[in-house]
Formats: structure tokens, C-alpha cells, sequence
């Protein structure tokens, strides 16, 4: 379990795998944390959550890697089961936009181990 802090000084506790990696300084490469999905949802999840807080359902544990994954770009048609088999590498590339992946860690959030 892990309490993050958003910059707004309120408190959110978020649950987050026991291996899950810490979560990166700001602006660094995004390593898996998780942190930032479970809080809330980016504006891709929240269209595939549809909600604006609490953590995103396209958010996803990997065993394999030992990090989160954003399902939107590593599963797309298991998050969005209605999705054709052969437009999932498309959608997988349109929410790696979306989510502006391989760009750096922008969660201004802190994170406390409890």
C-alpha cells in the first residue's frame, strides 16, 4: 500500500502491487510504477474507465515484467473487448500517443510506503 499526495496537499491512498517499483522522480523515464493510473485516470482512461478519479481499469499488473503496464497499449482488446482483432496494433499506437509514452514520469506526485 502506498499513500500518494498530490501536489494539492490533499491525501489519496492507493493500493499498488508489494513488487511494484518506485515510483520515478519527475520527468524521468516511466518505469512501471503505477502510481499515477491507480490515483486517476489519464484522458484515455478516463474514457475507458469512465470516471475521473480512483484508479484506471486499463491499468494492469504484469507478473512477466514486474511493473504495470497501460492495457490500452500492451492489451487493447482485452480492455476494450468490443474492439475488431485486427485494429488492436492501431489502437495500441493511438493510446501510446494519447498517453504520451516514452516522454517522462508527470505525476507530481509523493509517494509513502505504509
Amino acid at each position: 500500500m502506498q499513500r500518494a499526495t498530490p501536489s494539492s496537499s490533499s491525501q489519496q491512498v492507493i493500493y499498488l502491487h508489494a513488487f511494484a517499483p518506485e515510483k520515478p522522480a519527475e520527468g524521468t523515464p516511466c518505469n512501471g510504477c503505477g502510481m499515477c493510473c491507480a490515483a486517476e485516470p489519464c484522458p484515455a482512461g478516463v474514457l475507458v474507465s469512465g470516471r475521473r478519479k480512483g484508479a484506471c481499469r486499463a491499468l494492469q499488473w504484469s507478473d512477466a515484467e514486474r511493473r504495470y503496464l497501460c492495457g490500452l497499449v500492451s492489451d487493447p482488446g482485452g480492455v476494450l473487448r468490443w474492439l475488431p482483432r485486427l485494429l488492436a496494433p492501431w489502437a495500441s499506437r493511438l493510446a501510446r500517443r494519447w498517453i504520451a509514452s516514452a516522454t517522462g514520469c508527470d505525476a507530481s506526485l509523493t509517494a509513502e510506503r505504509a
